[in-house]
């Protein structure tokens, strides 16, 4: 069976209103990236291809089967939400018994995969800890191997490293992508380091709609020629960042280091080319895409 998620003009509503625009998407075994501003439809396709959502039209098949079928879907999906709890009384080997006895795993074989997935989300030595005396970084990983439990094909995870410390973000990615060696993987989030640091092919949404869909090296290039570098006077700053899209500034003195996105040629002294960088390549695909994204005044 191959491991490859094909969707096709797939549309959304709640009520009236549609949140997602003729979806078109192949994600193959692997990270897969999903970036986009808060409220730019990842979460709704997300749950959507974890069959917890339905569609309204077009086609999605997870492994060669069609979503419609979502009890095949749930057992071949791991599914870790953006807002994830769990049994905070329990302890942490007895919280995972019980959701691998929910997914119908026998008594035989709980104990020993319970034990595997603690060990390979570093938490073998806190797990009898109860979940609510666990770290954020730490219920995020618990929550990576109760998505694993069932051992699915698909594993989907909604901005798992917001709120974060950076040593408990990096140790997250570095296990998705051990876990992305088996599965497919993808990855939601709203921050731009998580995906440089993980992933290769990725897709871009804002407002229910694909901007882009390609390879990081790809959006990279598609920005070249449009990121300036300036040093300006520091009491020009309001007015720059109202004028343009402020992607870095750094203070030295009187002056500022400036990074910009833009169309043509800053109308700034000494304003140079420079090299792209993820962020400001995302901030540029928004830019040519239509979407607002300059600062304003402070």
């Amino acid at each position: 069976m191959e491991k490859k998620i094909e969707i096709k003009k797939v549309n959304k509503f709640y009520g009236r209103k549609q949140a997602l625009f003729d979806i078109n998407l192949t994600i193959g075994q692997g990270m897969f990236g999903l970036l986009g501003r808060n409220g730019a439809g990842k979460t709704t396709l997300m749950k959507t291809l974890a069959a917890l959502h339905t569609k309204k039209s077009g086609e999605i098949t997870v492994c060669g089967v069609p979503i419609e079928k979502a009890r095949e879907i749930r057992a071949m999906t791991g599914y870790l939400p953006q807002e994830f709890s769990m049994y905070p009384s329990m302890k942490t080997d007895e919280a995972l018994d019980y959701l691998g006895a929910l997914s119908g795993i026998p008594k035989s074989e709980r104990a020993k995969k319970v034990t595997s997935l603690l060990r390979r989300v570093n938490l073998i030595e806190h797990r009898h800890k109860k979940v609510k005396e666990l770290s954020g970084g730490m219920k995020r990983r618990l929550g990576i191997a109760q998505a694993l439990i069932h051992d699915p094909q698909v594993l989907i995870v909604d901005e798992p490293t917001a709120g974060l410390d950076p040593e408990e973000r990096i140790r997250f990615r570095n296990l998705l992508c051990e876990v992305a060696e088996e599965r497919i993987v993808i990855l939601s989030t709203h921050i731009v380091g998580d995906i440089e640091a993980t992933c290769e092919q990725i897709a871009i949404m804002d407002e229910g709609r694909v901007l882009w869909r390609g390879t990081v090296t790809q959006l990279l290039e598609n920005s070249r020629g449009h990121i300036y570098t300036a040093n300006v006077e520091k009491r020009f700053m309001p007015q720059i960042k109202k004028e343009y899209i402020v992607t870095g500034m750094l203070a030295q003195n009187d002056y500022t280091t400036v990074r910009i996105v833009s169309d043509s040629e800053p109308d700034l002294p000494n304003a140079v080319l420079a090299e792209p960088d993820l962020e400001a390549a995302y901030m540029y695909c928004l830019h040519s895409s239509g979407c607002d994204v300059r600062g304003g005044e402070e």
